[in-house]
């Protein structure tokens, strides 16, 4: 990845000035998160097939590690797009394992996402974005939420499809899950310039390990 030391490929709008402080205007933010966003999901599609499933069946381990037995516990899971990680195989995995999996479904434009029940297996419906969904059926209430990052950085503040779906949602649950971004290393950035509105990840689990290590 060309990626300069300060964390931009390059200087969109004014990304090259803005800085650290709560003060910098939010367009500047807007523009800089939709030029690395691009970026980002460039480099992310351009990882080949078999360094792909390598890298996936490393941040599996990690879920697994930082996880436990999953047996009772209710995850909502992604169903993978634009290079996001492919984690079907643990999926099978945790559900034979006795884990009720689920996929957030986008109901309404800006509102919150609902989780319907889905077992691996199960047929899906094209839903917002034409991102495979389940078909109507029963609403979980995840004790885990599985996020994946375009990008992310070591505070666990994510970058994502520039929708506001997840921090919307875990904004408006009365209590919340363990919320875990899933992405790769070479994703990371040095900051995303966090909002108001941005809510960090407990952790974030790559291919070289779990962000922050469990008790930290």
């Amino acid at each position: 990845m060309n990626e300069r030391r300060d964390g931009y490929a390059s200087p969109p709008c004014a990304a090259h000035e803005v800085g650290d402080d709560a003060g910098r205007p939010l367009d500047d933010v807007k523009a800089w998160r939709r030029a690395e966003r691009e970026r980002l999901i460039k480099v992310r599609r351009e990882i080949g097939r078999d360094e792909r499933r390598a890298l996936d069946a490393r941040i599996a381990g990690g879920l697994n590690a930082l996880l436990g037995e999953p047996s009772g516990r209710i995850i909502s899971v992604y169903w993978p797009v634009r290079g996001e990680p492919d984690l079907r195989e643990w999926y099978d995995d945790v559900a034979a394992r006795g884990a009720r999996l689920a996929l957030p479904v986008v109901v309404e434009p800006g509102r919150p996402l609902v989780f319907r029940a889905w077992t691996p297996g199960d047929t899906l419906i094209p839903g917002t974005f034409n991102i495979p969904v389940p078909r109507p059926g029963p609403e979980l209430v995840p004790g885990i939420v599985l996020s994946p990052v375009v990008g992310y950085d070591a505070a666990c503040h994510r970058l994502g499809n520039g929708g506001g779906y997840y921090d919307r949602t875990l904004a408006a649950l009365a209590e919340r899950p363990l919320v875990v971004g899933v992405g790769y290393t070479r994703c990371e950035l040095r900051t995303i310039y966090p909002q108001a509105f941005d809510i960090a990840m407990d952790h974030i689990v790559t291919e070289a390990g779990i962000v922050p290590s469990p008790g930290h």
